[in-house]
């Protein structure tokens, strides 16, 4: 029997101009504007103006060195967290839903305030160390590293792998990391994507406890150049979506070679 085809609706063509005009128009004319900084010609002055910037080099650093710190302490917090929720602590899952959506109802500044509030004293004088930084980036990827942990657990069937595992011999240890671990890498990279990308347009805490990321760089130049606050812009947007395409490479590999691997 032949299987039928169908067109997609003249509405949905429709809704999906009106989506591609919503969002790459204010990208377009964002990179319009940042080619103008030459009156009455397009030029490459204000990337040339940022990328000759050693504060852009500094933060940029400074961010990707938090960001990478965040999402690997993230991982070994919230991953084996919401393994043992599933295994073991179904009635709390409520609870732990709960508390990994506070970030979403606590504003940044009321975090900041926080963390300054009670580790500017000894014995717990942490506002000159860049870990305080992290702890509070940590709070705010709560709840998106938590989702995908959450989604990837809910995906495979936890309570046999485990018990199979720990039926060959395997430890707690052993089977979270060598098992349990391998099949939610999808998952976490989507919330280590989404972490980055948080570390990297954080500005509220960096600012108030007053560290050289790349947000207060970016507000820095915005408010003092125009055209390389444009071109700054679609420059965070290309890095986000180079770190995006990379997670993508990065699953399809791993995809690829389990196919390849796989008992048939």
């Amino acid at each position: 029997m032949a299987q039928v085809t169908r067109r997609p609706s003249a509405w949905a063509w429709v809704w999906l101009v009106i989506w591609a005009v919503f969002s790459w128009l204010p990208l377009v004319a964002t990179l319009d504007f940042s080619l103008r900084a030459r009156k009455g010609m397009l030029s490459l002055k204000a990337y040339q103006n940022i990328f000759a910037d050693p504060g852009f080099y500094n933060s940029l650093a400074f961010s990707f060195q938090m960001a990478l710190l965040t999402i690997v302490i993230s991982i070994f917090l919230v991953v084996p967290t919401a393994y043992w929720v599933h295994l073991r602590l179904r009635r709390a899952r409520p609870l732990v839903e709960f508390v990994t959506l506070l970030p979403f109802v606590v504003p940044a500044v009321v975090i900041a305030f926080g963390l300054i509030r009670w580790y500017c004293c000894p014995p717990f004088a942490f506002v000159s160390s860049p870990l305080l930084l992290v702890a509070g980036y940590v709070v705010l990827s709560l709840p998106y590293m938590y989702r995908a942990a959450d989604t990837g657990l809910r995906a495979i069937d936890v309570c046999t792998l485990t018990e199979a595992a720990q039926s060959l011999g395997a430890s707690n240890l052993q089977t979270f990391f060598l098992v349990i671990l391998p099949n939610l890498r999808a998952s976490i990279l989507s919330g280590a994507f989404l972490t980055f990308a948080i570390v990297m347009g954080e500005f509220t805490l960096s600012s108030l406890l007053a560290w050289p990321a790349f947000g207060p760089y970016m507000q820095y130049v915005g408010v003092f150049k125009a055209y390389e606050s444009a071109a700054l812009a679609i420059i965070s947007f290309a890095l986000t979506w180079l770190v995006m395409l990379l997670m993508l490479w990065l699953v399809r590999g791993w995809a690829a070679a389990r196919a390849v691997t796989a008992p048939r």
